[in-house]
């Protein structure tokens, strides 16, 4: 098992920066690769980002390419979700996923967080 829990939700006005965390424990945190997802109000959850086991490529959903950075500290076992130039569009509840090698699921999810952009 693999227990995540997300932070650093919260309010902000378009144009702001939030930056979300998800501490991982329970297993050897290098060995998933780590999603970050959202779900808005009325929708249905959708892909955010992902990175890699070693840290050494990401992808990102064409909406947040060039504004959110996904990271993470192997040592430290979190990734990190950093999200600038936010938008309104950009509010949902935000969570954090882990993924066994090989696996073409997410296994693990977090709680969630809740990011709310007012315009």
């Amino acid at each position: 098992q693999v227990q995540l829990i997300e932070s650093g939700g919260g309010s902000v006005q378009a144009g702001g920066s939030l930056r979300l965390s998800c501490a991982a424990s329970g297993r050897t945190f290098s060995n998933y690769a780590m999603g970050w997802f959202r779900q808005a109000p009325g929708k249905e959850r959708e892909f955010v980002a992902v990175i890699t086991r070693s840290g050494g490529t990401t992808n990102y959903a064409d909406s947040v390419k060039g504004r959110f950075t996904c990271s993470r500290d192997n040592v430290k076992n979190t990734v990190s979700l950093q999200m600038n130039r936010l938008k309104p569009e950009d509010t949902a509840v935000y969570y954090c996923a882990a993924r066994s090698d090989g696996y073409s699921n997410f296994e693990y999810w977090g709680q969630g967080t809740q990011v709310t952009v007012s315009s």
